[in-house]
């Protein structure tokens, strides 16, 4: 039996707009559904949380969505656009699980939230009922880079009829110059067709997600300016909480490679693979995968 809840509890958990003092940084988070509670850390690291929100999962779960420091009304650090590192986002995590004040909570990372979460799950699972990593990899770098280029180099030969290819690749070239907020929102709105398995099957559909995208500048490096790469490798096959990984069959960026690999050196992990889906399969395939987190949420038994 479910113990029953405190007014605070009750309070933080309410649906709604939520924020508190974070090690002197203003964490802002919504809540939304009933169930066992999901925190779900959006992608980037610096894109609005709000693409992420998933309402067949609100139907059987407490969905936390994270407001990631440095986004939206979220607190920037003092070394703003630098130092919001794996460790930095980790803390932040810890802070809302202490907060929020429930004997144990769901991680549900999306894309950089998924590095985030496997971190987090890694050197902090007291209190995790269970991870979902949703689009992440093992890796950042050249080896990642060479994949993604790979993966890139199908799209562009799947699509090579469409005229607006070009712009999504002249999108992908100005990564490597991104300096303001204007630019991030601008590459990450170009690169979105790249992100879906048939953006150009329903064009208006997912003119509406892209227009709708919010972003602020993150630039991946820590408060010393070096980048923080990522190699997980030799600490994944001791992850101690049930991990369920998510891939979409057509995702360019952390694609099905990086997926097999993940649940190959997590023990007793779980793979969904999404076959008409790209990098946005709770869009792409929402029932499919509601579908598989909820029944991972009801096997882990998550409390409120």
């Amino acid at each position: 039996m479910t113990a029953p809840r405190s007014t605070a509890h009750d309070a933080r958990l309410s649906p709604g707009v939520h924020s508190f003092d974070s090690d002197g940084v203003l964490q802002r988070y919504h809540v939304y559904g009933r169930g066992p509670v999901c925190i779900a850390h959006p992608g980037g690291p610096g894109i609005f949380w709000e693409y992420l929100r998933m309402p067949a999962l609100e139907e059987h779960l407490t969905m936390v969505y994270v407001e990631a420091i440095g986004t939206g009304v979220s607190g920037r650090l003092p070394s703003h656009p630098h130092g919001y590192t794996r460790e930095r986002y980790s803390r932040a995590l810890q802070r809302i699980i202490e907060h929020l004040g429930v004997p144990e909570v769901f991680l549900l990372g999306h894309s950089h939230g998924a590095f985030v979460t496997a971190y987090h799950a890694l050197r902090r699972p007291s209190g995790l009922a269970g991870i979902i990593l949703y689009e992440g990899a093992p890796v950042t770098g050249p080896e990642h880079a060479i994949e993604a280029t790979r993966r890139l180099e199908q799209f562009a030969a799947t699509h090579a009829d469409r005229p607006e290819l070009g712009e999504v690749f002249a999108a992908f070239a100005a990564m490597q110059d991104i300096s303001n907020d204007e630019q991030t929102l601008a590459i990450a709105r170009g690169v979105l067709p790249s992100y879906l398995a048939d953006y150009w099957g329903d064009q208006q559909r997912w003119v509406a997600v892209r227009n709708s995208l919010q972003a602020s500048y993150i630039s991946g490096l820590d408060v010393d300016r070096a980048a923080d790469l990522i190699d997980d490798r030799a600490d994944l096959p001791g992850m101690s909480v049930p991990v369920l990984v998510v891939v979409g069959r057509h995702d360019v960026i952390c694609g099905p490679r990086w997926a097999e690999e993940l649940h190959r050196l997590i023990p007793d992990s779980q793979l969904l693979v999404l076959e008409n889906s790209g990098h946005l399969g709770h869009l792409e395939e929402p029932d499919r995968f509601a579908a598989a987190v909820r029944e991972f949420a009801s096997t882990h038994g998550g409390r409120e």
